[in-house]
């Protein structure tokens, strides 16, 4: 699938520099293309839905995790098969951004997190296909290194 037929928006970061009260970090990605396609990529052999444990979201740089302007790619695995589900371009700084967010969101006292650290929304064609909570994001250098301080991992967790 081309990555051009993915759009993503991020919202609810803004709280974090805003010091405002938190928000469960959201980004939904749209796609307008095969629909076809990205169905057979997003369901398990009986035909469902992948749940959100089943599934991986990374970012991989394409640049410096320094520069300002570096790109990369956002991608979501089958966890199981190991297969790309969907890839996008991303600004790093976007992403980075919102990786922050979902940090401070499962550190903050007050807000349960039992659900996720953040939602992930993915519409085809304009409908809304799944709704996937998540607490981890790995986040991997232009080599394929594994950036742990960029990274979203929940204490407890061993890669």
């Amino acid at each position: 699938m081309r990555r051009d037929y993915f759009e993503l928006d991020v919202t609810d970061v803004a709280w974090v520099d805003n010091d405002t009260d938190p928000r469960e970090p959201q980004v939904r990605i749209d796609f307008d293309g095969p629909a076809d396609v990205l169905e057979s990529q997003l369901t398990d052999p009986n035909g469902e839905y992948l749940d959100a444990d089943e599934t991986d979201v990374a970012f991989r740089l394409q640049g410096s995790v320094e520069d300002p302007d570096t790109t990369g790619v956002v991608s979501v695995t089958n966890r199981i098969t190991g297969d790309f589900i969907l890839e996008l371009n991303e600004s790093a700084d976007s992403v980075l951004s919102f990786i922050r967010a979902a940090r401070e969101y499962g550190h903050d006292a007050g807000v349960d997190t039992e659900g996720g650290r953040y939602r992930v929304e993915l519409y085809i064609e304009g409908n809304e296909a799944v709704v996937y909570h998540k607490e981890t994001f790995l986040v991997y250098d232009a080599d394929g290194k594994l950036l742990r301080s960029h990274s979203l991992i929940p204490s407890g967790v061993e890669l």
